[in-house]
């Protein structure tokens, strides 16, 4: 199988939209889309699933208040109950509008640090990671699209160039 793919570059974010909409209409599959700015729109034109990180957010937020519930009552009641102004501490539910503010504070924290984490290794941004950006344009004022070539090179190219893109490079990936 031919590791090839297609660089279609454009200056121009509208002629960009028509162009994956026309791609994805011809059944061509699209690898990967550089731009310099965020393209409103992009991602469904592309035909992208929904990001299903919010419920992982959500989940982490529920490990972050389960961790802050747990250690509070080991702490405040278990281990070390203490008399704080004639107030004994013999329940956790006596206890708790004093610890809502400490649920709250590591429920948002759990969340946000895993998200990062989660983040980052669902987009495989690992440490000392080589930028894989294919043309240095695409961080200043082109778009590319990347298509992968299945024995219809020519085809693809001639495609591409009417679909408005001022560059068409054919690519040997590695």
């Amino acid at each position: 199988m031919s590791n090839k793919v297609i660089y279609a570059i454009y200056n121009d974010d509208d002629i960009l939209m028509d162009a994956v909409k026309q791609t994805r209409a011809a059944h061509h599959h699209i690898e990967e889309v550089f731009t310099p700015f965020p393209v409103h729109g992009l991602d469904k034109a592309m035909g992208l699933a929904p990001t299903r990180l919010a419920i992982c957010a959500f989940l982490y937020g529920c490990v972050g208040i389960t961790v802050a519930t747990t250690m509070m009552n080991y702490i405040m009641i278990q281990d070390w109950p203490q008399d704080i102004g004639g107030k004994p501490s013999f329940s956790f539910i006596q206890n708790m509008p004093a610890f809502v503010p400490i649920m709250f504070e590591m429920t948002v924290f759990f969340a946000a640090h895993l998200m990062v984490v989660t983040f980052y290794m669902r987009s495989k941004l690992w440490p000392f990671k080589e930028a894989e950006n294919p043309d240095v344009r695409t961080t200043d004022d082109h778009f590319l699209m990347e298509v992968a070539v299945n024995n219809n090179e020519e085809e693809l190219v001639s495609f591409f160039k009417n679909t408005g893109a001022v560059e068409v490079k054919v690519i040997e990936k590695h």
